[in-house]
């Protein structure tokens, strides 16, 4: 047991020592767990409390004892592996001088990005030129020592920088390299730059979307970018998928994160009806703003059950029997009709009370809301949905994964670095020769 507790302690098993999830070893030389000592550890992590480990009620986390070297900036990228790190990956975030371009994204403190720090939080910050050749040879070194890459630069740049994965490889055979483009790495639109605007157009979401949107011609302006957080996010279950492959290969291997095939996901409908003749969409979609007397509501009647909710909410139980309404594909035909007859009665009431009348009956319902105002949402506090997060400037809130662990803390990190915060730490003395724009 004490030999077990001493290497997870070196490996930085549990979370909470220091300040941004702990004072663990440079990257270079850095001790590392194979994947079956974390098992033995994980199970007998009360054990483990009992010797300091955890301090307290912290429980350890899923990733601790991975390490990651993380060549990603804006979006996409940086939400993996942010997630990395909120799982205990010992997460290195390589920077060019200039920084990633989200720490001038607002909003800003004094040059401090609230975006850019909830996306990078419990990271390290290591600045490189790889423009420079001894940077370059730096990358390579950390690579060899990292258990996982994520890069989401054009497809060619890290193969022309030497840091491809086959460069990579031969040096750690057990290294996953995870690689997160707008088309994907091969074929004809490889080398096409992409943003998640572009990819939500090119997938056909924004077309589909419209669709729904009655008397809509043109398709609708992209503020919230879908692809990249999609894509990130399937880039976390893929590195899951390998880590567990590697256990019984003992090999790492390449993946390849579309962000198109990522958004193409989302239309799960739509890919069919594309290959099939389906009925005609009614003339107003079955979900979406519902009036009230005071606003509006959205309701969900998507089965026979919260079909008789809906009737049963509003005092129409002759719906239910009603030809125009009984069966689901008439009802479909006929919903426009329908919910002209619900508002009949929404409109006379106020939204609080059509969401306790549909809540009697068994009807998702909600009102829409802010985000400022779903962030307030009490199931939310209930949950410890989001946590506080200091950079230079002062605290923000940032959002914790959405998924809770029985064994694992799931929380994002406690500090957003400053560019270049931990290059020394990292790099050790040499580090000004390979930080410095070349030129």
């Amino acid at each position: 047991m004490f030999v077990i507790a001493a290497a997870a302690r070196r490996a930085g098993l549990c979370a909470g020592f220091g300040t941004d999830r702990g004072d663990w070893p440079g990257s270079i030389g850095a001790l590392h767990l194979n994947e079956r000592a974390p098992r033995a550890i994980l199970a007998n992590s009360k054990a483990l409390n009992g010797y300091g480990m955890c301090g307290g009620n912290e429980m350890p986390r899923a990733y601790s004892g991975l390490r990651v070297l993380d060549f990603t900036t804006t979006i996409a990228g940086p939400h993996c592996t942010r997630l990395l790190a909120d799982l205990g990956a010992d997460v290195i975030k390589i920077e060019a001088p200039e920084g990633d371009m989200m720490r001038s994204r607002p909003p800003l403190r004094n040059g401090a990005s609230t975006n850019f720090g909830q996306l990078n939080a419990g990271k390290k910050s290591v600045v490189l030129d790889l423009k420079n050749a001894a940077a370059v040879a730096v990358a390579r070194r950390l690579a060899a020592d990292a258990d996982i890459l994520v890069e989401n630069y054009r497809p060619g740049v890290m193969q022309r920088l030497g840091l491809d994965y086959a460069a990579l490889a031969n040096a750690n055979r057990r290294l996953i390299y995870c690689s997160i483009s707008g088309y994907g790495q091969t074929g004809p639109a490889a080398d096409i730059p992409a943003y998640a605007p572009v990819i939500h157009a090119s997938s056909g979401f924004d077309l589909a979307n419209m669709a729904y949107q009655p008397g809509r011609q043109r398709p609708d302006y992209c503020g919230v970018y879908v692809a990249d957080v999609l894509a990130g996010t399937y880039a976390l279950a893929a590195i899951g998928a390998a880590l567990h492959q590697r256990q019984v290969t003992g090999e790492g291997q390449q993946l390849d994160i579309s962000m198109l095939e990522s958004m193409l996901s989302l239309t799960l409908g739509e890919l069919q009806s594309a290959q099939f003749e389906v009925p005609p969409l009614p003339s107003r979609p079955i979900f979406g703003p519902v009036a009230t007397a005071d606003g509006y509501i959205c309701m969900a009647v998507a089965s026979e059950r919260t079909f008789y909710g809906m009737a049963a909410a509003a005092g129409r139980r002759d719906w239910i029997s009603d030809p125009r309404f009984a069966k689901y594909l008439d009802r479909r035909a006929n919903w426009g009709v329908l919910m002209d007859e619900f508002e009949a009665w929404s409109k006379t009431h106020a939204s609080a009370q059509c969401l306790a009348a549909l809540a009697r009956n068994s009807v998702p319902a909600a009102a829409y809301r802010s985000v400022r105002e779903a962030m307030a949402d009490p199931q939310l506090q209930h949950r410890g949905a989001f946590a506080d997060v200091a950079d230079a400037e002062g605290m923000f809130k940032a959002l914790n994964p959405p998924f809770r662990m029985s064994a694992s803390a799931t929380s994002v990190g406690k500090r957003a670095p400053a560019l270049g915060e931990h290059t020394g730490e990292v790099l050790g003395a040499s580090h000004r020769a390979v930080t410095k724009p070349s030129g």
